[in-house]
């Protein structure tokens, strides 16, 4: 059993794609950008976003920090709120601190956005800390979020004893660069082939199958 469990939050502690699909989309009409169907745009749940424009879209950097302002225009004012926690999660939360796990958000997205979705749903007080991305986009790649939640819960010496739980490539990807490490869950928004691929070796369906997995 961990000592501390780092959770992603979009696609593993809530259903977030609404708002970010949707405010990608806004971003994409304002930039005069082809706006794909919704489906095509789930890539953009997790990755960091200056990335993710430039990728799907071919933006330059510079017109990918323009996406990303236009993102955050909706996004900060609707977006945040199209989302909920999946089912199960916040008791699993309850569960694991009952164990005396720490617990802690790690996420890609802005720290003041996480704090304010955990905020809205009541789920502050379930996590020991709370570490996002720098709005200045300094800190956002995986492993960089990972390395400074060790750091605010005091586990950089134990690495061995700390769990990451994601939804993409990218967090399977970044617990492994810090040595940490993971399980993949499938009920957010990435695949099981995806998660195999990035090299996790434990995957799940379900809150319930990721709570027996945390606790056995």
């Amino acid at each position: 059993m961990p000592k501390a469990v780092l959770f992603d939050l979009d696609g593993t502690l809530t259903a977030s794609g609404e708002g970010i699909v949707r405010s990608v989309q806004y971003a994409l009409e304002k930039m005069g950008r082809e706006v794909p169907d919704p489906s095509a745009l789930t890539v953009f749940i997790g990755p960091p976003l200056v990335q993710e424009f430039m990728d799907f879209s071919g933006m330059s950097h510079e017109e990918a920090l323009r996406a990303l302002e236009l993102y955050r225009e909706r996004y900060t004012t609707v977006g945040l709120f199209e989302n909920h926690p999946y089912q199960g999660i916040i008791e699993l939360l309850g569960t694991l601190r009952a164990a005396g796990i720490l617990t802690c958000v790690a996420s890609s997205k802005p720290e003041p956005f996480v704090q304010r979705i955990l905020d809205h749903f009541g789920m502050t007080g379930l996590f020991d800390q709370v570490v996002g991305a720098t709005l200045d986009e300094k800190r956002t790649a995986k492993a960089d979020v990972i390395n400074e939640a060790l750091v605010r819960l005091g586990m950089r010496d134990e690495r061995n004893m700390v769990t990451m739980v994601g939804d993409r490539a990218q967090d399977a990807r970044g617990a492994q660069a810090a040595s940490v490490g993971f399980v993949g869950v499938t009920y957010g928004y990435g695949s099981r082939e995806e998660l195999l691929s990035a090299g996790a070796t434990t995957v799940v369906d379900t809150v319930d199958e990721l709570g027996r997995v945390l606790l056995g």
